[in-house]
């Protein structure tokens, strides 16, 4: 299996908090600076095969980083997300969420991530 997000591919200098079951990774090549993901320790192909206690760390650390983002970047809001199965968008099999710095001077200031949800051409036939 050849999975980017497993250590120990993950570059140690990427790496600007962790801890016990799961580490985040800064996505140094954003558009969005501070741009990240957090990912589990261990391989598991999506967030409906995390374990509670993964969730939990997830979680955790996911305050740590927006504080970190912070004082860092000082983003005025954040978008959240977990891309589950090809469909949706999710590219590395590896589940990892996605944090995502949102700033008033960026051109898609205020379109969050419905926004697509919300686009008549993106309606589902039956």
């Amino acid at each position: 299996m050849s999975c980017p997000f497993c250590p120990p591919k993950v570059n140690d200098n990427a790496i600007p908090l962790e801890n016990e079951l799961c580490l985040f990774i800064d996505l140094k090549h954003s558009v969005l600076q501070g741009s990240g993901i957090i990912v589990p320790r261990a391989h598991r192909e999506s967030t409906f095969d995390l374990t509670h206690e993964e969730i939990t760390a997830t979680f955790l650390l996911l305050t740590q980083v927006k504080a970190l983002l912070d004082a860092e970047y000082n983003p005025q809001g954040y978008n959240l997300g977990w891309n589950c199965g090809a469909v949706a968008g999710q590219t590395v099999f590896h589940a990892h969420l996605h944090v995502i710095p949102r700033y008033a001077s960026e051109p898609y200031a205020g379109k969050g991530i419905r926004h697509w949800v919300k686009q008549e051409s993106n309606r589902r036939c039956i």
